[in-house]
């Protein structure tokens, strides 16, 4: 079934979802310089509906937009205030949202020159990205001939909508190959991440994910260092090679559609015991609490929505 909801914002006013079309000669349709954002919102433990860390989203976009060069024409209020708008207006209780920003018609050629900026935000219903099944009893992942991007080539710190050619293709390769997602290598060997995801081990005792280097600085990421740190695991950022992980004693994803997805095989073996391990079910236990509400961290991770607010 195509995504699909009732309304979407785009440049400063929300629309018929049916309205949100482009002109072919887009510019970031033909040469892929945008960016965007992937954030959540979630039923809270009191029945309300909250976005979790939706500002940290809002300023990643925003330090996105400031590496690749583009001026996003709303302010960081502007867009938190819209998210919340656009979720009422569609009255999604839990929903999956997607921010972006994109250079629009006008000049072509590599050179935008002053095409406008466009800006959306859109809203849909939507599951566990690899499935409830996989959250449950975790996923089998294969390491992708594609590397990930070298960090001066693509500027891996922003999240640019071109940067995601190189997912699609490792996705697809090991899909085609009956596994459910890819694990990247960087040019240098080491494990660097999934296909829309970080990856963490746990071996030992000590969990470990890779440094920010050639991989995404994720928003979940974080919330599970933090949550790791609270627990009083020890935590490692350091390269991961690719046969530690494979005697890893567990292993798994982190990311705001990935949620916290564990890993039970990659290349044919076998992770740990082949199941959730205590230290993933602990974290994936914490994290949903923390979405959900039942934690709090930090007050200001939690945009609640007001569904008397929209205005259609």
């Amino acid at each position: 079934m195509s995504v699909q909801a009732t309304y979407l914002w785009f440049d400063g006013e929300l629309r018929p979802w049916d309205d949100g079309r482009i002109h072919l000669l887009t510019h970031t349709l033909h040469y892929g310089l945008g960016v965007f954002e992937g954030t959540r919102a979630y039923v809270q433990d009191d029945g309300s509906t909250a976005v979790f860390r939706l500002d940290d989203h809002l300023a990643r976009l925003r330090r996105s937009a400031k590496i690749l060069q583009i001026d996003i024409p709303f302010t960081q209020q502007q867009l938190h205030d819209a998210t919340v708008e656009v979720i009422a207006a569609n009255e999604l209780t839990s929903c999956y949202l997607r921010h972006i920003a994109f250079i629009g018609e006008g000049a072509m050629g590599l050179h935008p020159q002053n095409n406008p900026i466009r800006t959306a935000i859109l809203a849909w219903p939507w599951g566990a990205y690899l499935g409830e099944d996989g959250l449950k009893k975790g996923i089998r992942c294969k390491i992708s001939s594609f590397v990930r991007h070298f960090p001066n080539s693509s500027m891996s710190q922003a999240k640019a909508t071109g940067n995601y050619i190189n997912s699609i293709m490792a996705k697809r390769e090991v899909v085609a190959l009956g596994y459910d997602e890819a694990i990247l290598l960087d040019t240098d060997g080491f494990v660097a991440e999934g296909s829309g995801e970080n990856i963490f081990i746990v071996r030992d005792g000590v969990i470990k994910t890779p440094p920010l280097a050639s991989i995404l600085d994720g928003i979940t990421r974080n919330t599970v260092l933090q949550i790791a740190r609270r627990r009083g695991l020890t935590v490692e950022q350091t390269r991961i090679t690719r046969d530690e992980l494979y005697i890893a004693d567990e292993a798994f994803f982190t990311g705001t559609a990935a949620e916290i997805t564990p890993i039970r095989e990659v290349d044919d073996r076998v992770i740990g015991e082949g199941r959730p391990g205590p230290v993933t079910q602990q974290i994936q236990s914490d994290y949903f609490d923390l979405v959900e509400g039942r934690q709090v961290y930090d007050p200001d991770w939690l945009a609640t929505v007001d569904f008397t607010g929209a205005t259609i």
